[in-house]
């Protein structure tokens, strides 16, 4: 993907930071909208559907905890990343910005190159990848408990369609790729975050805890120690 065809919007209402991060990532083509709070930032991103956005958290109005949450609501936005930054480096602000649907966070202080490094790699992980989870031509993949819609990021349970955030959608179909299979963490890290990202030791435990709420259905199976598997009610 060009950098010229990829929408960036940065929410903050920090003027300074908002220039800051234009200018860096007007440099290397991407195309830069801003908005200066939460609310404005929900608004903006359903009129243009970006690729990514940079949701400041502590923000008048709206912050970027609850707009994270706004944003994962509108299915039109169900495909865009979100990425947090913060100067709270304690666990809590990183597992509410999970736990609301982001895929990454940044802390502040930001230094560019760092900053456009992240956003690289973040950006690479977007592309369409050969990965085996994401094998096959079939649109749809049935289990005895539901069926996967993988053009629509649903899932399909008693004919009704629940929507899923990106990651935790990633997630599933990795773990149903192979029934029973056990994947340990780093497996599930690599997969689905890539091998550059650096997240919190609970992000997998957020994530499986959100899917088991949405589904209602006990087929995700903890292996202490190791990771997690799926297993198909009979």
């Amino acid at each position: 993907m060009e950098n010229n065809t990829i929408k960036i919007l940065l929410v903050d209402d920090e003027a300074d930071i908002l220039e800051f991060l234009s200018y860096n990532l007007k440099r290397e083509g991407y195309q830069v909208f801003t908005a200066n709070n939460g609310k404005n930032g929900v608004a903006k991103a359903k009129e243009i559907i970006p690729t990514l956005i940079i949701l400041d958290v502590m923000m008048p109005e709206m912050d970027g905890i609850e707009a994270c949450g706004e944003i994962r609501s509108i299915p039109e936005l169900k495909n865009s990343l979100v990425v947090f930054l913060t100067a709270r480096a304690e666990d809590y602000s990183q597992i509410a910005g999970f736990d609301a649907g982001a895929d990454d966070y940044i802390t502040k202080p930001i230094r560019p190159k760092l900053f456009l490094s992240k956003i690289n790699s973040i950006l690479r992980r977007y592309a369409p990848s050969n990965d085996e989870y994401n094998a096959g031509s079939e649109h749809s993949v049935h289990f005895n408990a539901f069926t996967i819609d993988k053009e629509r990021y649903i899932i399909i349970i008693d004919n009704k369609d629940i929507n899923l955030p990106k990651k935790e959608f990633e997630l599933l179909q990795l773990l149903t790729s192979k029934p029973s299979k056990v994947f340990t963490r780093e497996e599930i890290f690599s997969n689905v975050w890539g091998n550059s990202v650096i997240v919190g030791d609970r992000t997998i435990d957020v994530h499986v805890r959100k899917i088991r709420e949405k589904i209602n259905i006990d087929c995700i199976k903890t292996v202490k120690g190791v990771g997690y598997k799926f297993e198909d009610i009979k």
